[in-house]
């Protein structure tokens, strides 16, 4: 019998490392098909960002080409603008760190602008910013589902921001069309980011405004695509989404609110601050338009951070908001220099600090 015992314990441990081996093989020939997708996806989106960059390089090189016009604007201003973007990455710091939980200070902080960093180089560079953002929290012993919950809910509120923001630039249009101060540009900008922290608190608390709000888009949709299946399920996903953020940040879901509206808040102020340094008023309600348009234009993957798209639509628009041509092409560069180029160096430097603090 022990002997029959023992034979039949080494058939079950061949079986199963049998079936090990299997699954082993079956993984790697997984992996072999998976690879030269990979590599396809990899050089079509190469294709895509290169004929991108050379279809807006004129804009790209007529921006990057104003910096010798940057004694015209004096130092003090430049001080704001950077103040203003490092307000705004504080409070995404903030939002972070709220949505996260168990995440250190200096691993949110450093991850992020090296994520941030990475976003802006890459082609379709949000994803790649956000899985190195997620390898170097969980090198700084940040837990995995953590910090899987704590980014996918910061992203949705920043994200929604973005969207629902243009519906509160345009009543500010209303008002006329002549020209007025930069004081009312800014005014114009409290009021928009206070309705929008007020709608925000709203849809948190109750689920009729957020139901109202799919049933609208998806009737419209629906008008817009009417050869396309109807959509029916829009307004529950916008409560499941939502039922999912509230769970990640608990009862920290209003500062989480404020630092979200502040990211851009304080992003706007540095634009308003780069109008401010070349002497320019436009109206107030189109500047907001503006830097509306900058932030979705920044989220097309075709080139690293919307790199050309946001340089021509910026400039272009504040050139309709009345100011001068080449005010407006000063104005943007000063504006992308501090939310563009100077977050790279910023973030290689917190990745090497990451790998000598962390040792991965």
């Amino acid at each position: 019998m022990p002997e029959r015992q023992r034979i039949g314990d080494r058939l079950e441990q061949a079986i199963e490392i049998r079936a090990d081996a299997e699954r082993e093989i079956a993984r790697g020939e997984l992996e072999a098909t998976r690879k030269p997708r990979r590599l396809r996806r990899t050089i079509v989106w190469l294709a895509i960002t290169g004929v991108s960059l050379y279809l807006v390089a004129p804009s790209v090189l007529e921006t990057i080409g104003s910096w010798r016009d940057i004694q015209r604007i004096a130092p003090g201003w430049l001080v704001a603008m950077l103040l203003a973007q490092v307000a705004a990455m504080a409070s995404l710091w903030a939002l972070q760190h709220i949505a996260i939980a168990v995440g250190s200070w200096p691993a949110v902080i450093g991850s992020q602008l090296a994520g941030n960093a990475l976003a802006k180089v890459a082609p379709g560079g949000g994803a790649l910013g956000s899985a190195l953002q997620y390898k170097m929290l969980v090198a700084a012993h940040v837990p995995s589902r953590p910090a899987v919950s704590g980014l996918t809910a910061a992203n949705l509120l920043t994200f929604a921001v973005v969207l629902a923001l243009p519906v509160f630039a345009i009543p500010t249009l209303i008002r006329g069309t002549v020209h007025r101060t930069l004081i009312e540009a800014a005014v114009a900008g409290l009021i928009a980011f206070a309705l929008l922290a007020a709608l925000g608190a709203l849809m948190f608390a109750f689920d009729g405004p957020l139901l109202w709000i799919g049933r609208t888009a998806q009737r419209l949709r629906n008008r817009l695509r009417r050869r396309s299946p109807p959509l029916e399920t829009l307004p529950r996903r916008l409560l499941r989404e939502r039922d999912r953020i509230l769970a990640t940040l608990g009862p920290r879901w209003k500062r989480a609110l404020l630092a979200t509206v502040g990211r851009w808040a304080f992003d706007y102020a540095s634009l308003l601050a780069a109008l401010a340094a070349v002497h320019d008023e436009p109206r107030a309600g189109l500047v907001l338009l503006a830097f509306c348009a900058a932030q979705l234009l920044a989220q097309i993957p075709a080139t690293p951070g919307g790199l050309g798209f946001v340089e021509a639509g910026l400039t272009a628009m504040l050139t309709l908001a009345g100011v001068t041509a080449g005010n407006a092409v000063l104005a943007t560069f000063a504006y992308r220099l501090f939310s563009y180029w100077l977050p790279m160096p910023v973030g290689l430097g917190a990745w090497f600090w990451h790998r000598h603090r962390y040792g991965v």
